[in-house]
């Protein structure tokens, strides 16, 4: 299937919801997609196709819509599964970075010894929106030693200019608002 038209199955699957999860939010609801098994799985093989000839190791799910898409890539590439958490989910010692969201601040962790120093590392996560959670965890994955071959979105929210906070990197995202 061609890009453009995954691209544009797949915003027929994202369901919005105004003022969600506070007043003047429009929220981009994956649920949708998700639970179209047929969308989902043309969505997992276009990005192992996307992916597979990248030499990725790791790939990192961010808290928590983005483990539902990283962990089948993963298993699909030949790659291990890395689940970046909030602060306090994760059971043995841990690396943390603490950021600015739009509304507050917020703490990510992840297993001092999830990656090896070299290792190349694919994150993924559902929104790209202003970029600061994307970038406090590849700061997390750069202080573990890990080399970040690129960042998969599956939806980007232009207008709040994530990406430019992310620049130094391979940004790859499908739905583009």
């Amino acid at each position: 299937m061609k890009t453009r038209n995954l691209q544009s199955e797949i915003k027929k699957f994202i369901r919005d919801v105004p003022d969600f999860p506070k007043k003047g939010i429009l929220f981009r609801d994956i649920t949708p997609f998700l639970e179209n098994h047929k969308i989902f799985k043309k969505t997992i093989l276009h990005l192992k196709n996307y992916y597979s000839n990248k030499k990725i190791s790791k790939v990192i799910g961010i808290e928590a819509r983005g483990f539902i898409i990283a962990a089948p890539l993963a298993l699909e590439i030949k790659a291990g599964f890395v689940p970046v958490r909030k602060k306090g989910k994760l059971p043995y010692k841990t690396q943390s970075i603490t950021y600015k969201l739009e509304y507050g601040v917020d703490t990510l962790q992840i297993h001092s010894d999830a990656i090896k120093k070299g290792e190349n590392v694919l994150i993924v996560d559902d929104v790209l929106a202003t970029g600061g959670t994307a970038k406090a965890v590849c700061e997390l994955v750069e202080k573990l030693g890990g080399n970040i071959v690129s960042i998969f979105m599956l939806i980007e929210l232009e207008e709040l200019k994530g990406r430019e906070k992310l620049q130094k990197y391979d940004l790859y995202s499908l739905v583009k608002y």
